[in-house]
């Protein structure tokens, strides 16, 4: 199956974004002093905003790459 450039951009971007939100949720539950689940939250939304910050920004340059090949 085969994604156009503008689709795979697309997907990189709103990943990218989706990252940058879990990181946010993680950063808010750590700032949360009196809640008992806050350390399995901000490490799950850490470790989510990383991979999915790093699929879409891998995602965006490679349609970048093709854009311009």
């Amino acid at each position: 199956m085969k994604i156009s450039t503008d689709d795979q951009r697309a997907i990189g971007l709103i990943s990218f974004c989706i990252g940058v939100l879990c990181f946010l949720i993680g950063l808010a539950a750590r700032l949360k002093e009196n809640y008992h689940g806050r350390t399995e939250i901000s490490s799950t939304g850490f470790t989510i905003a990383i991979l999915l910050a790093a699929i879409g920004g891998i995602l965006f340059l490679v349609s970048l790459k093709k854009k311009s090949g």
